[in-house]
């Protein structure tokens, strides 16, 4: 498997946008993957290795969004946006020559891919979404905002584990250990001696500003934009932010949309286990994608 580390492009303000490539000169249609909120490309390390490395393997794209892990921090913290964001993923299209691709969104990722439903639609071969849609539990909302607002430094990764279990552990019953060093190995880097969540903590401030008592907009509009393209929605079996019954809907509105259900787990849920991630393979196999 080629896997490149170290390739960076630039963004239409200047920003390194950091990208990690695996399967690098496989043929065919390559995946994109974009994370959630405060994550970064290693959320999908594991997937993209089995993605690139089956029986008819993809290239994957996985993406640091900019002020996530390797990729540059925005001075202008108020361009910390979808729109923004959204951009950024087809400035890296374009360096990369990529004109069409299957995506895969988790969270934030998702809603950025929303967006390109709209602006975009025609770098959109196939998509799939992460316990994401078109409306979000103020609920699950409100969970991002506690966790986000603890604070606490580990001092190595294996107490980052801990901590993740404490904090997530009801909501992912069918993690292993070894799963949750393997997110603490996502979500942390060790920078000058010390470990740390690798984004800009100007997002998670952004985030826990946002006043959650004011109706939030709907996006069922730009969900209909999918209408057409191969669509895949992941939902986790506890997960609040993308209830049951958005994801039934989702399934009424796009009768083609394949609906999964990850089984012990919440947001969002992790994507190489419980077959999840041969479940999103034989689905990017379709011959329309």
């Amino acid at each position: 498997m080629n896997v490149s580390t170290g390739l960076y492009t630039k963004s239409v303000d200047g920003l390194s946008l950091h990208v990690r490539i695996y399967g690098e000169h496989l043929p065919g249609r390559p995946v994109v993957c974009l994370p959630g909120l405060t994550r970064n490309s290693r959320d999908f390390h594991q997937l993209a290795s089995i993605l690139s490395q089956s029986a008819n393997p993809s290239k994957v794209v996985t993406i640091d969004s900019r002020g996530r892990g390797l990729s540059d921090r925005d001075p202008d913290k108020s361009r910390y946006t979808l729109p923004i964001e959204a951009l950024d993923v087809i400035t890296v299209l374009d360096a990369l020559q990529i004109e069409r691709a299957a995506f895969i969104g988790t969270s934030r990722g998702g809603l950025i891919l929303h967006l390109l439903a709209v602006t975009h639609p025609e770098r959109l071969a196939a998509v799939v979404l992460n316990d994401i849609g078109p409306v979000i539990e103020v609920e699950g909302l409100k969970q991002i905002q506690a966790y986000l607002g603890r604070g606490r430094q580990p001092k190595d990764f294996d107490e980052a584990a801990a901590l993740l279990e404490q904090v997530h552990g009801p909501a992912f019953p069918a993690l292993a250990p070894e799963d949750w060093r393997d997110m603490a190995d996502a979500i942390y880097r060790e920078i000058d001696g010390r470990i740390v969540a690798d984004f800009d903590p100007a997002i998670a401030e952004q985030f826990r500003a946002a006043d959650l008592e004011q109706p939030l907009p709907d996006l069922w509009k730009n969900f209909e934009a999918f209408a057409g393209k191969p669509l895949m929605t992941i939902r986790g079996g506890t997960s609040r932010l993308l209830s049951a019954e958005t994801l039934a809907e989702m399934a009424a509105r796009h009768p083609g949309m394949v609906p999964v259900t990850a089984t012990g787990q919440g947001h969002a849920p992790i994507l190489h286990l419980d077959g999840i991630a041969e479940r999103i393979q034989s689905f990017l196999a379709t011959p329309s994608i």
